[in-house]
């Protein structure tokens, strides 16, 4: 099965919406989420008898998306936002590893209930733990990354985020909880 489709469009009034679809293996429902970018989904969920089943509600919800004028929005068109911790070692402590694990959870759920993206990985440099989201729409998510990590208690003082277009390295500072003007990987 294809796992999730993820798909999106702008409305009469240029606002970015978005739908998505899979099933849940775990409890047998087809599961449907769907809003305005930025904000908290609407969910519904369809109990399924088997696989075949939930393949053809995906099958049929894919081409209701595509009639309704949704679609995938290619990463080269997407943009990277980076979570940043300044860490007190090179390479992490155990402590930080923890946070990294705490963090991508809390992101990955955050982030995607509002249809701004995925946390895509995670990695520590040069005393840094930098967390890797690609998605749709930048300020929404710089904004929902604070909203998350603070909701979370998972150390707002360290964090700074940065982002990118898609394909670009050069990173602008959105945010630091330190001064800074510049924001390096």
């Amino acid at each position: 099965m294809s796992g999730i489709i993820r798909v999106y469009k702008r409305n009469d009034e240029g606002v970015l919406e978005f739908r998505e679809a899979w099933f849940d293996e775990d409890y047998s429902q087809f599961v449907m989420n769907h809003g305005v970018v930025g904000h908290q989904s609407k969910t519904e969920e369809t109990d399924v008898g088997d696989a075949a089943a939930a393949e053809g509600l995906m099958d049929a919800f894919a081409v209701q998306c595509a009639e309704d004028g949704y679609a995938e929005i290619p990463e080269s068109e997407q943009f990277w936002v980076v979570a940043q911790y300044a860490l007190k070692t090179k390479d992490g402590t155990d402590r930080d590893r923890y946070l990294e694990e705490k963090a991508k959870d809390a992101l990955i759920s955050h982030l995607a209930w509002r249809g701004l993206g995925i946390v895509d990985r995670s990695e520590f440099s040069d005393a840094k733990l930098n967390i890797f989201c690609l998605t749709p729409d930048v300020n929404k998510t710089v904004n929902a990354i604070k909203v998350c990590i603070r909701g979370e208690d998972l150390d707002f003082t360290k964090l700074s985020i940065g982002a990118a277009a898609a394909g670009e390295n050069t990173f602008k500072l959105k945010h630091s909880a330190k001064p800074a003007n510049s924001f390096t990987l």
